[in-house]
């Protein structure tokens, strides 16, 4: 039988076929999405290296095995299971030295890997600047290292962060001067201790909010570094959300960001928060990024590279804007129709740009109700967790209150320009356009996500939830008419003391 060969440059998958990957990353939301997409719509991949953190009582293929079992690869064991053999787990940890691979591991990735996709990294805000520095900033280098020695490396791929510049009112796709130097910053938190480093944390930020996002403003400028011996791009994603439609809409397996926030406003537990009304929420589905990478990945690959090849940047963006306000509003009429079980309190949050005002609020309406919540549950034998939810929730608030109360604009030319190279029998399975999307219906497939994904809730039982939210409304009516009722009836005692 005569074998048909196709152009690489005309079809994304036949790019892919015989190419092995190194991911990093792969136990974290992007990784898991990727490994999901790349198996399904490029079936003829050679392999894909998993760097993988060993974790205590469970070796690497017991790791994976857990990781393969969600039900994210449901449709992938179904249509194709012999794929899941071309995955490769090896052990290493993007937070240790030359990424703790051992000298084996190192020669067979030297000798096998086409392509790298550095996804890995210390995603919290509040970190220690020691940890964020070698797991985003050490670790990209030290990928770019074990990238040099790579015999037959065509694309190396570095996720960023859209926020990696925020002292840029508009982020053009392209390279900016590091806040510092990249090499001295590690040389300076692999010399120091924790504590001395904490110390004179707030000195090397300088303008920068957090951790993570000094990081990542350093792992760029490595890249940068490396790209004259290395064929580079980076993507800059930003706030990474639910999956619109692939595998399946609405998957998601973490809290982060306004995640946390959006589902315990759903629950009815925050009240209030500290974020700005008129601000747009910048957020993109996770597999909407995945397809850019692959298509990033796929160009970088079949252009030819030369010591003068500039990094290929992609600002991976909005392309549907919803201010926080309505984003509130959205998620409100949606848990009312698809309401969350357990809920405590009708759902409702105050948006407020004022510290004061968010603070003595976030005493009346959260901390004073937690505690009685959380004295009752003692009372009865349970143990209490709201006053302790409350002040993590709390500390998630201040820390996005800085991206709502601020306006970035970002250029999307090399964007636009990818999504034209695509070929046209690949669009279906590649295009990360998504500015068709219907956000109530997003918005709805969200909602269902959480409750089945995060909070594992049988969407067959949301009879009883609305039979809860019921008795939840109308012993907040009570509540309140008694408080009301309380209220004017001091006001009358004061009045009629006054005037007597």
């Amino acid at each position: 039988m005569e074998t048909v060969t196709v152009d690489p440059a005309k079809s994304i998958p036949a790019f892919y076929a015989g190419q092995s990957i190194l991911l990093t990353g792969a136990t974290g939301f992007l990784g898991k999405v990727f490994i999901e997409k790349i198996l399904r719509s490029c079936p003829d991949v050679r392999e894909i290296f998993l760097l993988m953190r060993p974790k205590k009582g469970l070796n690497m293929n017991e790791r994976l095995e857990k990781l393969l079992n969600l039900p994210l690869y449901e449709k992938l064991l179904e249509e194709q299971p012999s794929n899941f053999e071309k995955l490769i787990p090896i052990s290493g940890d993007v937070s240790e030295k030359e990424l703790s691979l051992s000298v084996a591991d190192r020669q067979m990735l030297i000798e096998r890997v086409t392509i790298i996709i550095h996804v890995a990294g210390d995603v919290k805000f509040n970190n220690s600047l020691k940890y964020a520095i070698f797991a985003n900033t050490r670790a990209t280098r030290d990928i770019c290292i074990l990238a040099q020695s790579m015999k037959n490396l065509i694309a190396l791929v570095y996720v960023s962060t859209a926020f990696a510049h925020v002292n840029e009112p508009i982020v053009e796709e392209k390279i900016y001067p590091p806040v510092t130097d990249w090499q001295k910053m590690i040389e300076i938190a692999e010399l120091l201790d924790e504590h001395t480093l904490n110390v004179f944390t707030a000195k090397y930020l300088d303008y920068i909010p957090n951790t993570y996002i000094f990081s990542k403003n350093l792992a760029e400028s490595v890249i940068q570094e490396y790209s004259s011996s290395l064929p580079c791009a980076i993507i800059r994603p930003s706030i990474v959300t639910i999956t619109e439609k692939e595998p399946m809409p609405g998957w998601i397996d973490n809290v982060y960001g306004p995640m946390g926030l959006f589902i315990g406003g759903g629950k009815g537990i925050i009240r209030v928060a500290y974020l700005s009304k008129t601000v747009n929420e910048d957020v993109i589905p996770v597999d909407v990024v995945i397809k850019a990478i692959i298509v990033i990945c796929w160009k970088l690959g079949l252009t030819t590279f030369t010591a003068d090849s500039t990094v290929f940047v992609l600002n991976g963006t909005n392309q549907k804007y919803m201010t926080y306000q309505s984003c509130i509003e959205l998620l409100h009429s949606v848990v009312n129709e698809l309401p969350f079980e357990g809920t405590v309190w009708t759902p409702h949050t105050i948006l407020t740009d004022n510290f004061v005002l968010f603070y003595v609020l976030t005493i009346l309406l959260h901390i004073l109700p937690a505690i009685l919540i959380d004295f009752i549950l003692k009372f009865s034998g349970r143990q209490p967790m709201l006053v302790r939810l409350q002040r993590k929730l709390f500390v998630v608030s201040r820390a996005i209150s800085y991206f709502s109360f601020r306006k970035w604009k970002y250029s999307d030319t090399n964007r636009l320009t990818l999504m034209s190279l695509i070929p046209p029998e690949n669009l279906d399975m590649f295009s990360f356009d998504y500015s068709y999307l219907d956000i109530k219906e997003f918005g709805k497939h969200g909602v269902i996500g959480v409750k089945k994904f995060l909070l594992h809730e049988d969407i067959n039982r949301l009879e009883e939830a609305r039979a809860h939210n019921r008795r939840v409304y109308l012993y907040v009516t009570v509540v309140k008419t008694i408080i009301s009722i309380g209220i004017l009836w001091i006001i009358y005692k004061w009045i009629y003391c006054c005037t007597s």
